[in-house]
């Protein structure tokens, strides 16, 4: 599984720990986790909860990443402008136990965590077990067990109503502003990420033309 970090210029500092905690729980569960930024609070492209949740969405709709870990100061901000676009079921996850329920009965493609809140000492420790819980089973596996079946139901409906309630990506980018689109993929790496890994053609066309 390719896993994005997505970061927003307020929790940019705590990069390095963040990306060093989820590769590393990423890498024993066989997962590849790449570090779109921000990298820090100097970065010349300073990107927003909202360019959190547009990075998200481009990066899912052309698989350019199979899941998204993102986040603000409270994760809330992050975790709305995630599911406003097309194609993102995003939790907002801050404990280990909510990682694992996510995953198991949600089995959505994004998370947002609240890098602001209760992030001590320690709060490196939280992550990683957060991270651990998360990779521990395949996605859907169900909780508890006789939930399963309903569970999966529900997913199914899920999708088929994201798919109804939203426009394609595509469409989307191209009514939004762009200098906004601009600025949220304004830096090297993204470039140098994303388009050996995407996947539609037409996307990294138009984002290209920016």
């Amino acid at each position: 599984m390719k896993i994005a970090l997505v970061l927003e210029n307020s929790q940019a500092d705590k990069n390095a720990v963040i990306f060093r905690e989820l590769e590393q729980t990423a890498h024993v569960a066989g997962h590849t986790v790449y570090n779109y930024g921000m990298y820090s609070a100097k970065d010349q492209r300073c990107l927003t909860y909202v360019m959190n949740g547009l990075l998200t969405s481009i990066l899912l709709n052309t698989k350019a990443a199979d899941f998204v870990v993102t986040g603000c100061g409270t994760g809330e901000g992050a975790c709305l402008a995630a599911n406003a676009f097309p194609g993102v079921q995003c939790g907002h996850i801050e404990n280990p136990t909510d990682a694992y329920l996510f995953t198991q009965i949600n089995a959505g493609n994004a998370i947002s965590l609240p890098y602001a809140l209760g992030f001590g000492w320690g709060g490196e420790l939280n992550l990683r077990y957060i991270f651990e819980k998360l990779f521990i089973n395949e996605f859907g596996g169900g909780y508890p067990p006789e939930r399963a079946e309903a569970e999966r139901s529900n997913k199914k409906i899920l999708d088929h109503v994201k798919t109804v309630t939203h426009r394609p990506l595509l469409e989307v980018l191209k009514s939004l502003d762009k200098d906004f689109v601009k600025k949220t993929i304004d830096d090297p790496k993204f470039a140098e990420l994303f388009y050996p890994n995407c996947q539609d053609d037409e996307i990294a066309a138009f984002l290209k033309s920016l």
